[in-house]
């Protein structure tokens, strides 16, 4: 059978399994995330049938799938909104990183793995997955949240944090000296405030340029925009999902309303390629090895992903449960920590921190969108009133 039959076919059966258990997971009330993520495990490398075909076509929609992901998710809000936010939540953001970074850091030193590969694990262990937290809120119905913009302001925080990290880790793995690194991080900054700049001020003649009543036109001129800002920001050594969410923001009124319409189809699609590819690009035998510490790193940094979210929703004034369902909502890890351990490796680190890196991230990914419903459960809710009693109680005292 000729190549591009065996592509077409393997494709085709894999989203159509994709549909099959997200229709399961609809009928169960869960998210989808783990059950494709288990599929993408069965059929990668070391999996029941390994996936031969169609390498390219998965890693490039995957991509596409986070960037997809994060521009609907910008074009939920405005420029202002983003900024109040982020001046609100640069404590949290600090509490996040001394929080998530430091366990990762110490099971590096722990494991005897050096200075450098701390530094990785710490990367690793600190930011959440943009992808899987934007795809949790949408599947919960929680978008329109009060704690939602607590969470995003947290993961634009992440992801802007790592337009510095990167260059850093890179220059400490490769050996550069630090005037190298330092014109890394200033490019990275620079390129970061003028797509924030254009953003803020120039929002509306972003809005009229993608602009069309036609839908065809929108989606071609809002897809097309979106992946030349993230591949722009992606060379400049910043996030493609920070271009990507910033493009999302620039666009309001009309044209953002009707672009999340048309995009719908196109985002649910690639975000569904997203979680198969990491599922598919991980050999489970290297995984086996890794497990136990690998749980324990995520028992950790998951409780300390919920304080985390917990105390920062409640510096803004979110009530009990909305802190809870924001700490829930940043616990699985995802692109940005499988892309820092594979600069690792590659650039000499021991190879387990792949292996340590992958089972964790898969662990998370699997665990945190079963554990992000727990705040919606009628036990649970009654709990948070409890306590809500207690402390009105006390305060009255």
């Amino acid at each position: 059978m000729e190549h591009g039959a065996l592509v077409l076919i393997e494709i085709g059966a894999l989203i159509l399994g994709i549909g099959l258990l997200s229709r399961l997971a609809s009928r169960l009330g869960i998210s989808p995330i783990p059950f494709i993520l288990l599929a993408g495990l069965a059929f990668g490398e070391g999996g029941l049938f390994p996936f031969s075909q169609g390498e390219e076509f998965i890693e490039i929609g995957a991509e596409i799938g986070v960037i997809l992901l994060l521009l609907m998710l910008g074009l939920e809000y405005t420029a202002q909104e983003l900024v109040a936010n982020l001046k609100g939540s640069r404590m949290a953001g600090l509490i996040d990183m001394l929080l998530n970074a430091t366990p990762g850091a110490l099971i590096a030193l722990l494991l005897g793995w050096g200075p450098v590969a701390a530094v990785a694990m710490a990367g690793i262990t600190w930011v959440s997955s943009s992808g899987v937290v934007a795809k949790m809120l949408q599947d919960l119905g929680r978008l329109t949240n009060r704690e939602t913009p607590v969470v995003l302001s947290l993961l634009v925080i992440e992801d802007f944090a790592m337009a510095f990290y990167l260059p850093v880790l890179t220059a400490l793995l490769i050996g550069t000296g630090l005037i190298a690194g330092t014109i890394s991080v200033v490019i990275a900054l620079l390129a970061v405030i003028l797509i924030l700049y254009v953003a803020l001020r120039h929002g509306r003649l972003v809005s009229r340029l993608v602009w069309s009543r036609e839908a065809d036109v929108l989606l071609l001129s809002v897809l097309g925009l979106g992946l030349l800002v993230a591949g722009l920001a992606a060379g400049a050594n910043v996030s493609s999902a920070v271009g990507a969410f910033l493009v999302g923001i620039a666009i309001s009124g009309p044209a953002a309303k009707h672009a999340q319409r048309v995009l719908t189809p196109l985002r649910d699609l690639f975000a569904a390629v997203f979680f198969l590819f990491v599922g598919l690009s991980t050999d489970t035998g290297d995984l086996v090895p890794m497990l136990v510490p690998a749980v324990a790193l995520a028992v950790v940094t998951m409780g300390t992903k919920l304080l985390t979210g917990y105390i920062a929703a409640r510096r803004v004034g979110i009530a009990e449960p909305g802190r809870w369902r924001a700490g829930f909502a940043l616990m699985p890890r995802g692109e940005f920590s499988i892309v820092i351990a594979g600069l690792a490796v590659a650039a000499g680190v021991d190879s387990s921190l792949a292996a340590l890196a992958t089972a964790y991230v898969l662990i998370t990914m699997i665990a945190g969108p079963l554990l992000a419903r727990i705040p919606d459960s009628r036990r649970f809710k009654l709990a948070t009133k409890r306590i809500q009693a207690n402390r009105r109680a006390r305060q009255a005292a």
